[in-house]
């Protein structure tokens, strides 16, 4: 193997910025920032979400970015901040140097994921499972 994740990370953590608790806290609720929700539904149902984020999975995100891809959400081509979160940084830090590299200048990640959020006390809301047709 000649990159371990760990080596994904480092490089991406070096590259991209990393808000802290403290800061996302501040920016949550500001009309020009978006939190974007990387966790899969199963993780939004269980553990809730930060209030009023943007849910878009991991496996879905070059996709929904690319306005050239038939599943553009239109969210990403607004003039942002975007402000990435999964679980506990990882997943977002890889995914904010994948939207640097795809063209979003304006992109960070939430260092500790929304686990940080959460034990700081931090709202959380309850995410319901949509009903499949």
């Amino acid at each position: 193997m000649k990159k371990g994740y760990k080596d994904l990370l480092a490089e991406a953590e070096a590259m991209v910025e990393a808000v802290d608790v403290a800061e996302a806290a501040r920016l949550h609720g500001v009309s020009t920032v978006v939190f974007v929700d990387l966790r899969d539904p199963r993780e939004r149902e269980r553990e809730g979400a930060i209030p009023h984020a943007f849910s878009c999975p991991r496996g879905m995100l070059e996709f929904w970015i690319d306005p050239e891809s038939p599943y553009h959400k239109p969210v990403f081509a607004e003039d942002k901040l975007f402000l990435f979160y999964c679980a506990s940084g990882w997943r977002s830090a890889l995914a904010t140097r994948t939207a640097l590299e795809m063209g979003l200048d304006n992109v960070c990640h939430l260092e500790g994921g929304f686990s940080a959020w959460r034990d700081t006390g931090l709202p959380v809301e309850t995410v319901v499972a949509k009903a499949k047709a």
